[in-house]
C-alpha cells in the first residue's frame, strides 16, 4: 500500500518469508521424495528381476505393501528435518499474529483519534 506504516512493512515482508520459506522447504521435500521413490522403486523390481517398464512400455508399479515401506522409511528418515520445519513454521506464525495485533491496535487507536477529533469538532 501507498502509506504502508514501518510497522506494516514489517508485517508484509514477515508474512513473505513465511511463505517464501514454506515453499522453499517443500520445493526440497517433494524432490527428494520423487527421487527416492523412484530409486526405491527400481531397486525393488532390480531385485524381483524386472525392468522400469512392462513389455507394454506401461511404467512398472509395486504393491501397496512394498510402497508402505517405502513410506515409513521416508518419513523416519525425515523426521528431525519436519520437526525443525513445524519449529520454524511456528515461529514465523507466532511472529505474524504478534505484528498482526501490533497493527491491529495501532489502527484502533488512530481511529479512536480520529473519531474523538471529529466528535470535539
Amino acid at each position: 500500500p501507498p502509506e504502508e506504516s514501518a510497522l506494516e512493512r514489517r508485517l508484509r515482508e514477515a508474512r513473505q518469508e513465511a511463505q517464501a520459506s514454506n515453499q522453499r522447504f517443500w520445493a526440497r521435500h517433494n524432490r527428494a521424495f520423487r527421487q527416492e521413490k523412484e530409486e526405491f522403486i527400481y531397486s525393488r523390481l532390480k531385485a524381483k528381476g524386472l525392468e522400469m517398464r512392462d513389455e507394454s512400455g506401461q511404467k512398472a508399479t509395486l504393491n501397496a505393501e512394498e510402497m508402505a515401506d517405502f513410506y515409513k522409511d521416508f518419513l523416519s528418515k525425515n523426521f528431525k528435518k519436519r520437526l525443525q520445519y513445524n519449529r520454524d513454521w511456528y515461529k514465523h506464525n507466532f511472529r505474524i499474529t504478534f505484528l498482526m495485533g501490533q497493527v491491529a491496535l495501532v489502527r484502533a487507536l488512530r481511529w479512536l483519534r480520529r473519531r474523538k477529533k471529529n466528535v470535539e469538532q
